[in-house]
């Protein structure tokens, strides 16, 4: 079990980021490896993190860990308190925008994410990884979190998610709001503010970071920054740079719930 000796010892503090073996993921990853972090790349298949990691460089370390899999989140958070002794961040970064089905444009998954069409199943996959991922992989790695003199946990949200935004006419993505990814982002908020509240007194800071309009996997690579630009959020809310009192952020500064 690490202790104030262990942390002493290893001066260089230990991040984990889901889904790291491309996107945002990955350039968070190269970013705080330039940070003095030691990385350790999630991702569902274990070759490709291997991959990725090889490629950032020495400080960057591959660990296996499928957001949906109990067994798989335990082991994880298993080696990284038998291997690394410490965990200071973590970032929920993994998530899906559709059930699996490749080739859709943005509109399209739009259209099949209204509250009057949407596939039931469709929702709960989104959701599996999206929302009860992310809360089965912060519980299994708070305890090793609470053991760091100072630790953080960065959601990777979507302005999309928020309630207060699609509730103004004015706002140009409201049509877009659905019931299978933009309110997944939302439940996301909502897991976010529980924590935040139960953990108010304790080392651990959380919040949610949006990247912005990337282009990634996620939307059909339809967005309009770059990895580059999507990653200097998170990183900001990774180190701390962001407002403290506000929990939310954008690429432009704090975000409304």
């Amino acid at each position: 079990m690490a202790n104030q000796k262990d942390y002493s010892e290893q001066n260089k503090p230990v991040a984990l980021i889901t889904g790291a073996n491309q996107g945002i993921g990955l350039q968070v990853a190269k970013e705080l490896v330039n940070h003095g972090y030691t990385v350790l790349v999630g991702s569902r298949d274990f070759n490709k993190g291997e991959i990725a990691a090889k490629n950032i460089g020495r400080d960057a370390n591959a660990i296996q860990i499928d957001i949906t899999d109990k067994v798989s989140i335990t082991a994880a958070a298993a080696r990284i308190r038998d291997e690394f002794g410490r965990l200071d961040l973590l970032i929920n970064n993994a998530a899906i925008s559709n059930a699996g089905k490749p080739g859709r444009t943005l509109e399209e998954m739009i259209l099949t994410s209204k509250a009057s069409n949407a596939s039931i199943d469709e929702v709960r996959t989104v959701w599996e990884t999206n929302v009860f991922g992310v809360l089965a992989v912060t519980q299994a790695m708070l305890p090793i979190l609470l053991e760091a003199p100072a630790a953080r946990i960065v959601n990777v949200g979507s302005g999309v998610g928020s309630l207060t935004l699609n509730a103004d006419p004015a706002f140009p993505y409201r049509q877009g709001f659905g019931v299978v990814y933009a309110a997944s982002k939302t439940a996301l908020n909502a897991i976010t503010l529980a924590f935040a509240i139960e953990l108010e007194k304790t080392n651990v800071k959380i919040g949610v970071a949006s990247p912005g309009f990337t282009s990634t996997a996620l939307n059909n690579f339809a967005g309009t920054d770059t990895v580059e630009e999507g990653s200097r959020n998170i990183v900001r809310a990774a180190l701390g740079q962001n407002d403290p009192d506000k929990m939310f952020s954008g690429p432009d500064g704090p975000m409304p719930w």
